[in-house]
């Protein structure tokens, strides 16, 4: 695996390496140790996928309160979507700010998104499910977000026609969060 620091600190994107021959591929997606040696948690205890019927669907922008703060490792296995991650660290020079990319099924990228983060993601095609690991498991009453089309934040999704459930509009805006 290829770990690439991203601008936001403690996250990373993961880039499959692999071993192609005439039956397909074979590749690691996770190894404990080589998250361990780079201080990265290697305990991820929950899995978890979502399904999304159509292209433009919005899940988002989503975190748990402390004392549940998650670690995620996402990856498209699917389809595609523009993956967005928000730094909610309020002692970070990167507080506040919006991080994207396309992950998909033909790219095999994962993004590892650090405890103290929002999450949330766009579809860019029809039938398309994304894969989680996280750490620790989810907890209900820890569940918040923000709106994913807060202008404070300014994410540029890529599709303008979107769909997103009555839940994630009726969101705070991020500067509401406490």
């Amino acid at each position: 695996m290829k770990f690439t620091p991203l601008a936001f600190e403690g996250a990373f994107r993961i880039q499959i390496e692999p071993i192609v021959d005439g039956r397909g591929f074979f590749a690691r997606r996770f190894c404990a140790e080589e998250f361990r040696v780079r201080g990265l948690e290697d305990n991820l205890i929950q899995r978890s996928v979502s399904f999304n019927r159509h292209t433009g669907t919005i899940r988002g922008m989503h975190f748990q309160a402390v004392p549940h703060l998650e670690t995620k490792l996402v990856r498209c296995t699917r389809g595609a979507v523009f993956d967005v991650m928000v730094d909610l660290r309020k002692d970070s020079s990167s507080y506040g700010k919006w991080y994207g990319e396309v992950l998909s099924a033909d790219n095999m990228l994962m993004l590892y998104i650090p405890r103290g983060f929002a999450h949330g993601f766009q579809t860019l095609a029809d039938d398309t499910e994304v894969d989680y690991e996280i750490s620790p498991a989810y907890v209900l009453e820890s569940a918040r977000g923000f709106r994913f089309d807060d202008p404070s934040v300014g994410i540029d999704w890529p599709i303008a026609n979107v769909i997103v459930s009555d839940r994630d509009k009726s969101l705070p805006m991020f500067l509401e969060l406490k």
